[in-house]
């Protein structure tokens, strides 16, 4: 199995083109983040060049302190796609495939009418591109718009774009909603990208209520082949937190 460090939560003590180092160093396929935004892109680019990794994926901006997205903020809507247009300009330049559109603190109908609106932007913008949207447990995001994947589906339904798709954490899932396994399966013409935690405590994927091994056998069965997510919290020196890698 192929796998990708996120360097929103690996090595943090590093500047990201060094963290992009780091993980080729500890044999991962590829990186991700959450918000690059502080470094230049030139400079990841040239970590990327000198590693051979891809980034496959980046955040749009929480917004404000203690926001957590806007393209579901009713009267946030030029703010959104501001946003996006940022997110997607990033991508291009580092040959980024998937950009994660945060939703960010809302409910209600016209929360749900200006997520489809701003998403359907996002993916016409895009072009080839994917657009991501994941659901966020209420332990750590409590009030975030987009909660399930069943809401998911819901709103990939609405805003009917071929190039929208799940960002499936194991980890957000398990705390939601359970039965990851069938979710997998049925879900996996929708899932753009599987990213993957212990939990409850979001550590690495070798311990707790998550049976990380029937996961990755189940991956294996339906034909998985891109790089998973390694988006835990090491609590630490990230580097001694990876012998998870070798037991897969």
């Amino acid at each position: 199995m192929k796998f990708s460090a996120n360097l929103g939560f690996l090595w943090t003590d590093r500047p990201l083109p060094d963290a992009i180092r780091a993980a080729k160093a500890a044999g991962f396929d590829a990186v991700e983040c959450h918000w690059p935004y502080d470094t230049p892109s030139a400079d990841v680019a040239a970590a990327l060049a000198e590693t051979g990794l891809p980034m496959l994926g980046l955040n749009t901006r929480r917004g404000n302190p203690g926001e957590n997205g806007l393209a579901a903020l009713p009267g946030r809507q030029s703010e959104a796609r501001a946003a996006v247009d940022e997110a997607l300009a990033y991508a291009r330049a580092l040959g980024t495939p998937n950009v994660h559109v945060m939703a960010g603190f809302a409910k209600g109908s016209d929360a749900e009418a200006t997520f489809i609106d701003i998403l359907r932007y996002a993916c016409d913008s895009f072009g080839n591109g994917t657009i991501l949207i994941e659901p966020l447990n209420h332990y750590d995001a409590p009030g975030y718009f987009l909660q399930t994947t069943t809401q998911a589906k819901a709103i990939i339904a609405r805003v009917a774009r071929p190039n929208l798709k799940i960002m499936f954490d194991c980890y957000h899932v398990q705390l939601m909603e359970g039965d990851v396994t069938h979710r997998l399966e049925k879900l996996q013409p929708l899932i753009g990208h599987i990213q993957v935690a212990s939990v409850p405590d979001r550590g690495a994927p070798d311990h707790g209520e998550l049976n990380y091994p029937h996961i990755w056998a189940t991956l294996r069965r339906l034909g998985w082949s891109a790089p998973i997510g390694a988006e835990y919290k090491p609590g630490g020196d990230t580097d001694a937190t990876l012998g998870w890698m070798s037991a897969v």
